[in-house]
């Protein structure tokens, strides 16, 4: 709920800026606060950051402490309102079972963060303050940090704090119908049939008071340091922290993970992921009907959706989270995390590794979406719709333009036309009707965001393929 709101508040006002969302009230950001830069598996992902209970001075050689001058300025004062109106079919047809599931949520969150300050540390006299000052390498946070290639340092060289108390509201109202139909029959048997309908509600309102003095988003310098301790500071925006390489390797490791071109070949990079999209579309029918309807279910819940795909990436990594312990997730957001994971595991996969990874790469993908984008795809997640949807992403990445009397287009009626439309734009993506012909273009500054695209459709896709 907090980062939601933190999210939401950075992506108005320095969206593609460097201010970087604080996640958790129990982070304490404060200026030249140690943050670890996280490169994620996948290039397109966002750096994870992942705050300290150190500070530059923590871990220097010497006695002598940094002090930063810092300058001090009113910011902005905020107050956000965001909304959604989710509705939503899951149907799945198979040769002896029918299975339905229909929802509708609706939800507002109410920020009201007030006069917001700015707390900045002036740079240049932070760069004199440095000359020849050292990292103490034994630290253990250093050590640590080090071990692991695809981590840097960053520290904290501004901060948007609160000015007065202010508030969080979310109000949830959430309600859904499900149906099935089994029935069991052979040869010399009788015909059984059971049915079961069903209905939910759910209504919530939730109020967080935010103390006065709260960081809610910061911007970082990064460090490039020497195997000697000795470090820069990263001033170009293009300049990213790393670790000198010890011993007789020579040269800076860059971490893992650069950003795509934008003038990638996108038909190559999807080829590229192609085979993660056959895994799924392999799953036995009934995994893929009951993966579609929970990775729906936690796709209206962007708190869900980032706890799922950081568990599935350290599992891709052998790791075995522990659910029970992350004080972030709610008790619900943990059951339609762990109800996934149980999926997958239980494919029936010789090797279940390689499901988990291809599943990740779609929740990888819908977790870097913007909010609006998410929303609107979420109420196209149906079988009859993410099929057209698939084949206007491969209109995307291939000629550019697509018969609208194609069989594979019928599902496009002018309410889900419109709704995929704003879906396309928000994703950088234009989708304009000619005639009979349906066209797509890319914006020149577009980024990863039709890639992200691509892989969210083809990987929904794959789980609505029917047998």
């Amino acid at each position: 709920m907090f980062a939601t709101a933190t999210r939401n508040f950075v992506q108005e006002v320095d969206r593609g800026g460097l201010l970087i969302p604080v996640s958790s009230l129990n982070d304490t950001i404060n200026l030249l606060t140690v943050v670890v830069k996280h490169k994620r598996f996948w290039v397109w992902q966002k750096p994870k950051y992942i705050p300290t209970d150190f500070n530059l001075n923590d871990i220097l050689t010497g006695d002598t402490p940094i002090k930063p001058v810092v300058v001090e300025t009113d910011f902005i004062k905020y107050n956000g309102t965001f909304g959604d109106n989710i509705q939503g079919t899951v149907d799945a047809n198979f040769a002896k079972s029918n299975v339905s599931l229909e929802g509708k949520d609706s939800s507002k969150l109410q920020s009201s963060f007030g006069s917001l300050k700015k707390e900045e540390v002036d740079v240049q006299k932070l760069l004199r303050g440095s000359k020849d000052r050292v990292l103490d390498m034994s630290h253990g946070l250093v050590q640590q940090t080090k071990e692991k290639p695809r981590q840097v340092f960053g520290i904290v060289k501004e901060r948007i704090v609160t000015t007065q108390p202010s508030s969080v509201i979310e109000e949830v109202q959430q309600g859904a119908q499900c149906g099935g139909a089994l029935s069991l029959c052979g040869p010399n048997s009788t015909k059984v049939s059971l049915k079961e309908n069903g209905s939910l509600s759910k209504d919530s309102d939730i109020t967080m008071e935010i103390p006065i003095h709260t960081t809610i988003a910061y911007a970082l310098i990064e460090l490039e340091i020497k195997h000697d301790g000795h470090y820069e500071l990263c001033l170009m925006p293009d300049t990213t922290g790393r670790f000198e390489v010890d011993g007789p390797k020579k040269g800076l490791l860059h971490v893992f993970g650069a950003p795509a071109s934008e003038n990638s070949n996108l038909t190559q990079e999807l080829e590229q992921l192609k085979e993660h999209f056959q895994l799924l579309s392999a799953l036995p029918a009934t995994t893929r009907s009951s993966l579609l309807q929970q990775i729906t279910k936690v796709m209206a819940d962007r708190g869900a959706l980032s706890s799922l795909q950081n568990v599935l990436e350290q599992m891709c990594f052998d790791k075995r989270p522990a659910l029970g312990d992350d004080v972030t997730t709610t008790e619900s957001q943990k059951q339609n995390v762990q109800a996934i994971i149980d999926l997958l595991e239980q494919s029936g996969q010789v090797d279940s590794r390689r499901v988990l990874s291809a599943f990740h790469l779609i929740t990888s993908a819908m977790d870097e979406m913007t909010h609006d984008c998410l929303s609107v795809l979420g109420m196209c997640c149906s079988l009859t719709v993410l099929p057209a949807l698939e084949l206007l992403v491969q209109c995307v990445s291939g000629k550019g333009e697509l018969p609208l009397s194609s069989s594979g287009l019928a599902a496009l009626t002018e309410d889900v036309y419109e709704k995929t439309e704003l879906l396309f734009a928000s994703s950088n993506v234009s989708l304009k009707r000619d005639g009979n012909t349906v066209k797509t273009e890319i914006s020149s500054l577009s980024g990863n965001r039709p890639l992200v695209l691509c892989i969210a459709v083809r990987g929904l896709a794959s789980l609505a393929n029917c047998d």
